[in-house]
């Protein structure tokens, strides 16, 4: 069980970044209700997620489809809350994931998405997805190329699923700098997209504790923000 310390220090940290979130938005002529944070929660345990929670965060994040629906399985809580799938999806895990009707990140195949859009039909639902676009162009990242999303948007599934926008990490070991040009390239690919293949694609997936100021300075719509919530905390027994 969690001690009331470790729940203040969790409402201070979320509180801290709910104001940096709005600063940032109101720099660049934003309104901060345009930007939802979403609650990386995939290194601490369920006490903590959901003390999160309680803090006032309702949109939370796991890389892991299996620590996701554990999560969400285990809760036996009644609260409004949003997950997302951030991290990567196999074919094989989308049929139970759905049960939980996330946002999904991470759509990095046209096989996954085709799996997602099939799964959701026969049930009956709409899924949220976003593309994953490698705007770095580094190897040892998943998500498309810029060029096989543009062929994808030709080609979208007729039902099941929703596509919202575009999602994008900065490369391994950039600067702010760099982030921010990488995160203004996935805004413009998404602008050009939207036009050309008239679509509304009204969200952008980018920024993580370490460059989310950079990403709202470049349109984000959604921030995932992990370690920054979590300074102070230790992880739990991992739930």
């Amino acid at each position: 069980m969690m001690d009331d310390q470790v729940r203040r220090q969790l409402a201070e940290n979320w509180r801290a970044v709910e104001i940096e979130v709005a600063g940032a938005a109101e720099a660049c002529g934003r309104c901060p209700s345009e930007i939802t944070i979403v609650g990386v929660t995939k290194y601490v345990d369920a006490d903590r997620t959901w003390a999160l929670v309680d803090a006032g965060c309702t949109h939370l994040g796991e890389s892991r489809p299996q620590s996701l629906w554990q999560k969400a399985e285990s809760s036996g809580r009644q609260v409004d809350v949003t997950w997302h799938l951030i991290g990567h999806l196999q074919t094989n895990k989308v049929r139970r994931l759905l049960r939980h009707h996330p946002i999904i990140h991470s759509v990095d195949s046209q096989r996954l998405l085709q799996c997602i859009a099939d799964e959701s039909a026969a049930r009956e639902l709409v899924t949220r997805v976003l593309l994953e676009i490698n705007i770095s162009g580094d190897e040892a990242k998943t998500g498309f190329a810029p060029e096989e999303a543009e062929a994808l948007l030709e080609q979208l599934p007729e039902s099941g699923i929703e596509l919202l926008g575009l999602m994008a990490m900065a490369g391994w070991g950039t600067d702010r700098d760099e982030a921010r040009r990488q995160f203004e390239a996935t805004r413009e690919l998404r602008d050009q997209w939207s036009q050309q293949y008239q679509l509304n694609l009204p969200e952008l997936s980018m920024g993580m504790s370490g460059d989310f100021l950079e990403a709202i300075a470049a349109g984000a719509s959604m921030v995932r923000i992990g370690s920054r919530l979590f300074e102070g905390v230790e992880p739990g027994d991992g739930s």
